[in-house]
């Protein structure tokens, strides 16, 4: 973290243990259906960042800086299934569209942060989120983004405090090279319709449908379109 930032802020909320451990406790539980955050956390490869409040941009330079840095460990030694975890402290009683307005107003800022840095985005994505192949970018490394919250109508969505997990999408196109993807992807699907009583209408595949739709875990509506704007240079793939 530079000494400007550092300076300005704290090196960790004071309420990082407990999130941490919350999360932890969350992901072990035996009906949690990502088997890919389970990896993650078995293999201590989850990072997670104590922050303060989802609605506000008080810790967004930090988390900025935290997502390059983990931007950049990863490309020096790649590795599967690791994740960024950013849990805020509150506020616990945002519904899901207040949440879904949070989560884009930190996307937007931490994506201008990246801009004004003079980060490239991934070429292998589009910042277009109305682009089937758009991904967000940070520190030149493409991310997908899950949200938790307290009131999420999804249960695996449902967590006592709003947080950002920030998985990295070269991980699943390696998944795919290895013709592991699929595979992970159903069972995935099959373990949250067990919890949830039916299949989350908002997974699709990279490629079909804007991923923007299932970043909040909101089911949106036909015509939701999508708060963020990039603004830097037009890059990334085309659509």
């Amino acid at each position: 973290m530079s000494d400007t930032v550092s300076s300005l802020f704290p090196a960790h909320d004071p309420s990082e243990g407990e999130s941490a451990d919350l999360l932890r406790a969350h992901i072990a539980a035996a009906d949690f259906p990502c088997v890919g955050a389970k990896s993650a956390m078995a293999r201590g490869a989850m990072e997670i960042l104590g922050a303060r409040d989802i609605a506000s941009a008080w810790d967004d330079l930090r988390i900025h800086d935290t997502l390059r840095r983990f931007a950049e460990q990863y490309r020096a030694e790649p590795q599967l299934f690791r994740s960024l975890a950013v849990v805020f402290a509150g506020p616990t009683e945002l519904d899901e569209a207040a949440f879904e307005r949070a989560v884009w107003a930190r996307i937007q800022s931490l994506s201008d942060k990246d801009v004004w840095l003079g980060q490239d985005w991934d070429p292998r994505v589009s910042p277009n989120p109305e682009d089937p192949h758009f991904s967000l970018s940070f520190g030149g490394e493409a991310f997908f983004v899950v949200g938790l919250h307290p009131h999420a109508s999804r249960p695996a969505r449902r967590f006592p405090r709003p947080a950002m997990i920030f998985n990295l999408h070269d991980q699943f196109e390696t998944l795919r090279a290895q013709g592991k993807y699929e595979t992970m992807r159903e069972k995935i699907m099959v373990r949250d319709e067990a919890l949830a009583g039916s299949r989350n209408p908002m997974l699709a595949r990279h490629g079909e449908v804007s991923e923007a739709r299932q970043y909040s875990g909101r089911v949106v509506e036909a015509g939701w379109r999508c708060p963020f704007h990039y603004a830097g240079q037009q890059g990334g793939v085309e659509s």
